[in-house]
């Protein structure tokens, strides 16, 4: 089965990426890389035109769910997958991620810093690590996945799976992760969570109280997206009396874009 993998890039380390897509590349190969770029600084785009993957940069920040989004859709593989660009999740755990998709014995494969069986090196602050418990705790009462860590930056996903849940899609930012965990669960689809290699890396670009009511906010709204999916009825009249945004696939194409191949 043919494998794209989305890389969703916030101002990245060059050096950092450009060793990450290479180490991808050897591990999975054949593999097709997209690199979705947000907020290039100066000389950013020269820097990557060199990668051994197309590379398409953007000129101002659309959000991780909004890259990671319309990278899919730039896609025409048989399984799509993402990881962030600072790779903190190695390739041979990525490799763990995809394999149940690959294998047919799950419809999305998500990676789990969190399960008991995870190894994680190098740890985040003490208030980063409660609020990611409280989170971890809320979407379990709020999602049809038990899961023990949802927001992974590692997943993958079988394409018909993609296509279930592509036009309900409507998170730009760090949420869109509950966000797709929520309507694959409602849709049926088989979810399997697979334990990582982790490393913490320095440079965060989620702020821990901003993003944190965001990521809140966002698994509210993925709940009640989900419950309208599953078909619920007072869900379903709340959507119909709310101004909905538009799916993020109704968006794309709609940012200045270079590509290179």
């Amino acid at each position: 089965m043919s494998l794209g993998i989305v890389i969703p890039a916030f101002r990245p380390d060059i050096e950092q990426l450009s060793a990450y897509v290479r180490a991808l590349r050897d591990h999975l190969s054949p593999v097709t890389i997209q690199i979705e770029v947000d907020e290039p600084l100066p000389k950013t785009v020269d820097q990557l035109t060199d990668l051994p993957a197309e590379v398409n940069v953007v000129a101002h920040r659309r959000g991780k769910g909004r890259a990671i989004t319309q990278g899919f859709e730039r896609l025409d593989t048989d399984v799509v997958a993402f990881a962030d660009a600072d790779g903190s999740t190695t390739p041979g755990s990525l490799e763990r991620i995809i394999e149940p998709v690959r294998a047919g014995e799950g419809d999305l494969s998500v990676g789990s810093r969190r399960h008991p069986d995870a190894k994680v090196r190098g740890h985040q602050t003490f208030g980063r690590r409660r609020l990611g418990d409280v989170f971890a705790w809320l979407a379990r009462q709020l999602v049809d996945a038990q899961l023990y860590d949802y927001q992974c930056g590692a997943k993958a996903l079988a394409r018909d799976t993609w296509k279930s849940v592509r036009e309900q899609l409507r998170e730009p930012g760090f949420a869109w992760d509950i966000e797709l965990i929520a309507l694959v669960a409602a849709a049926g689809r088989r979810i399997t969570e697979v334990p990582v290699e982790w490393e913490d890396q320095p440079g965060s670009t989620v702020a821990p109280v901003r993003d944190g009511v965001q990521m809140l906010r966002g698994l509210v709204v993925a709940h009640h997206r989900a419950e309208v999916k599953a078909g619920t009825t007072v869900h379903r009249l709340l959507a119909n009396r709310r101004r909905r945004p538009p799916a993020i696939v109704d968006q794309a194409g709609t940012e200045e874009s270079w590509t290179w191949v």
